[in-house]
């Protein structure tokens, strides 16, 4: 048998990462963590966030809603230009319209599946024809502990995360052998700033309650796990979804 040498450290150095939803919170947290270990981190989002300082090189902003298939095609083709490759995928990008079932609206439900799942699978399509055709990459996709359990008044949103795990097995099922990595992180309530103004009431103390670990997690315990995935140190990791949310979902 070989022997076979892993990098503990998780470097990421010369990687090209492309982050949607990295303006802010959770895609931020792992835009940072990625730029930390050394990656050249591209933020894709909405707010078409301007060039970042960081702890490595600066994170380059383009404006994309991954909702619509052209602006998808228009980043990623704009960020191979500049760079000539794309390495780490992470599809943070999503939203949460939250309603009872029977009073969800019909453009609550659309909004959702069209930015979490359909916006998830276009910017894995469109990158991972690069990837592939490179014969290396690596894809995380943000799912949620909402992909495991069903919670209230978040069918959409269920749905949509749902969509997102499967998406990630077949993909890594196709692709794996192809040199590309697929896998999703799934994580509780985050502590970013919208997380802690959804939560930060008595509904969040009874959530709280319910998890064993008794607390909400930090974006950067969410980035740690993105860094892990991304590095050559995850390379028997494909497929996996990730559960960090403090045993909320083993009951």
């Amino acid at each position: 048998m070989s022997e076979h040498s892993v990098d503990l450290d998780f470097r990421l150095d010369g990687r090209v990462a492309v982050v949607t939803g990295g303006a802010s919170g959770i895609g931020a947290a792992i835009g940072s963590a990625l730029a930390t270990k050394g990656a050249t981190v591209v933020v894709a989002d909405l707010a078409h966030p301007s060039e970042q300082g960081g702890t490595g090189e600066p994170a380059r902003g383009f404006h994309c809603n991954v909702a619509d298939p052209e602006s998808v095609r228009t980043t990623v083709d704009a960020v191979i230009s500049a760079y000539d490759k794309i390495d780490i995928l992470v599809n943070s990008a999503g939203i949460a319209r939250l309603a009872p079932a029977a009073e969800l609206s019909q453009k609550y439900w659309d909004d959702t599946i069209a930015v979490n799942l359909t916006g998830t699978f276009q910017m894995c399509q469109a990158v991972g024809k690069h990837m592939l055709a490179a014969g290396r990459g690596v894809i995380i996709n943000m799912a949620s502990q909402a992909a495991t359990v069903a919670i209230d008044e978040h069918v959409a949103y269920c749905a949509s995360k749902f969509g997102v795990v499967g998406i990630t097995k077949v993909l890594a099922t196709e692709w794996a052998g192809r040199g590309v990595r697929v896998n999703s992180i799934s994580p509780t309530v985050v502590l970013t700033d919208l997380g802690i103004k959804a939560w930060d009431n008595p509904k969040g103390d009874a959530l709280k309650k319910l998890i064993p670990t008794g607390r909400f997690a930090y974006p950067d315990e969410i980035a740690a796990a993105a860094v892990y995935l991304a590095s050559d140190a995850a390379g028997m990791v494909n497929g996996a979804d990730l559960v960090i949310d403090g045993g909320y979902t083993i009951k």
